[in-house]
């Protein structure tokens, strides 16, 4: 393997959070959520991570991920952490009341301010103003079916969904940024207010500015909008550029 040298000049000093340490529950088989959000955070944020099981997106597997809460959110309340997220679009939308009563138990096992993935979806579009969504999603269509309900209970249309279906012995992190510009632009439409690509294990976050200005809408990602709504909730209103018109929304 060759040797790869690094400039000392370039590294970078470690951030231990003085402004925000953000708590993050996530599936056991996640690769991509945390490498997004290092490369979202402002100066002065840093996160910590613990995870549950989740192997699939059966009832079952939801049930298994959503049952593990408390245990996750006790070990991360251990720390000096300012907020927790839930962070699962599949398991936190599977319900219209599953966020808030994931962030109910979560609150009173570590006795810490806590969000979920799908309080951060439903805030970013309101704050966006976007009614009328275009969904990608690598899911099989009943997971595809239980969001497009979420998101109807609270007020959105959503006018095109499309799920990859890929089965479970897949990564949903392998289909590339690449792909998912392809399979996006090829669902344009001229009524649509915003596109949301789904699901925290996909890597799209280097796509979302290109997007944008293909598209000519917003575009939302489930990690760009969980850390909006970390950070929006603390209280930090840092701009961050590179990464859709969200994260520069206030």
């Amino acid at each position: 393997m060759a040797r790869i040298e690094t400039d000392p000049q370039e590294l970078r000093m470690p951030d231990y959070g003085e402004r925000l340490r953000i708590g993050m529950i996530l599936p056991n088989r996640n690769v991509v959520a945390e490498a997004d959000a290092q490369a979202m955070l402002p100066t002065g944020v840093s996160i910590h991570t613990t995870r549950l099981k989740l192997h699939g997106t059966t009832a079952a597997d939801i049930k298994e991920m959503s049952d593990g809460a408390e245990s996750a959110a006790t070990l991360l309340g251990a720390a000096p952490i300012g907020i927790i997220v839930f962070h699962c679009t599949a398991v936190s939308t599977s319900d219209p009341a599953m966020g808030d009563q994931l962030v109910a138990r979560i609150e009173k096992a570590a006795n810490k301010k806590a969000i979920a993935t799908s309080q951060g979806l439903v805030a970013a579009l309101n704050a966006l103003h976007a009614k009328k969504i275009v969904m990608l999603t690598p899911y099989p269509q009943e997971v595809n079916d239980a969001e497009v309900r979420f998101l109807n209970h609270f007020g959105f249309d959503v006018l095109q969904e499309i799920g990859l279906n890929l089965p479970s012995t897949v990564s949903t992190a392998s289909v590339t940024p690449e792909q998912w510009l392809e399979k996006a632009l090829a669902m344009k439409r001229a009524d649509a207010d915003a596109y949301f690509l789904s699901c925290t294990n996909i890597r799209v976050l280097s796509i979302i500015d290109e997007l944008e200005h293909r598209l000519g809408a917003t575009v939302i990602t489930s990690n760009q909008a969980m850390l909006w709504h970390c950070l929006r909730q603390s209280g930090i209103n840092d701009a961050v550029r590179g990464y859709g018109q969200l994260l520069q929304h206030h």
